[in-house]
């Protein structure tokens, strides 16, 4: 049996980084986690899965030789959500973390590099969609094997959600609107993205430099896609569950009733990862 792909993810304790840390785990990968300095309980039972390392991707000293040994990274880290008064533009939460992965990356001797970005959206600012695009261009730019994962916003199966995301997510998911535009930005299961991604992480003869949804939801089976529209929730409704893009700042936790293949995670991994407020 061929050794197993050795992969480092970023965002390790928040939520999109544990859900592709645990899809590549399902699909045979060796998993390293980047984990946020003091943040490392937030692993739960995952962190008995991986190995993981403590690092600040604002930090560039922090990430020196934590990507040697692994054939791929893949980074999760930024923000929809700026605070410019504390020094938390879209620039540097989604740009200068994606720069600093890349130059680990050329520093440590790993070839490629998977950048989770955001598909287009008209509810989505004008300054995040910027900051992604210029962390493309970047890593383009510096000679990394670069792929990049235009993903639209992410939910929780069977949670409850805002009226317009539900029917954002019902027009994505049928033809004809499925093969327009409407097909790139409706969001989609976390599930169906991790595995998506881990999919494309793990294929070593990649065709495509940008994935975009229709692409995620090939990767799936009929069976795996097909999961949220035949299960109903039981007991009493959970509250609404805000849709999230896959690097959202927001702290709620995501509790999935079906996980597989995420079923050993903690159900308590919070969302989002930024740096902290005093860093210059």
């Amino acid at each position: 049996m061929a050794d197993k792909k050795r992969v480092l993810v970023t965002g390790g304790g928040t939520f999109l980084g544990d859900n592709i840390a645990a899809a590549l785990i399902a699909e045979g990968a060796d998993v390293t986690l980047l984990v946020r300095p003091g943040t490392e309980d937030r692993l739960g039972v995952l962190a008995r899965r991986v190995r993981w390392w403590s690092a600040d991707v604002w930090d560039s000293a922090s990430l020196k030789g934590r990507a040697r040994g692994h054939e791929l990274v893949i980074n999760t880290v930024g923000s929809l959500v700026a605070d410019p008064s504390k020094g938390l533009t879209h620039n540097r939460l989604n740009f200068f973390s994606a720069r600093n992965i890349a130059a680990m990356c050329i520093s440590d001797g790993v070839p490629e590099m998977i950048l989770l970005s955001s598909a287009y959206a008209p509810w989505l600012s004008r300054s995040y969609i910027q900051s992604k695009r210029e962390a493309e261009r970047y890593i383009v730019r510096v000679g990394v094997r670069g792929t990049i994962i235009r993903a639209p916003l992410t939910y929780v199966r069977r949670q409850r959600r805002a009226p317009f995301f539900a029917l954002m997510t019902l027009l994505g998911s049928v033809p004809p609107l499925s093969w327009s535009f409407m097909g790139r930005i409706a969001p989609m299961p976390v599930d169906v993205l991790a595995r998506g991604v881990a999919r494309v992480a793990l294929h070593n003869n990649r065709d495509k430099r940008i994935y975009y949804a229709r692409d995620l939801r090939r990767l799936n089976t009929p069976d795996e896609l097909s999961r949220d529209l035949i299960e109903t929730p039981s007991g009493p409704p959970p509250p609404p569950a805000p849709d999230t893009a896959p690097s959202a700042d927001d702290q709620t936790p995501a509790i999935a009733p079906r996980r597989s293949p995420l079923d050993f995670m903690d159900e308590d991994a919070p969302f989002g990862w930024t740096p902290p407020d005093d860093r210059d």
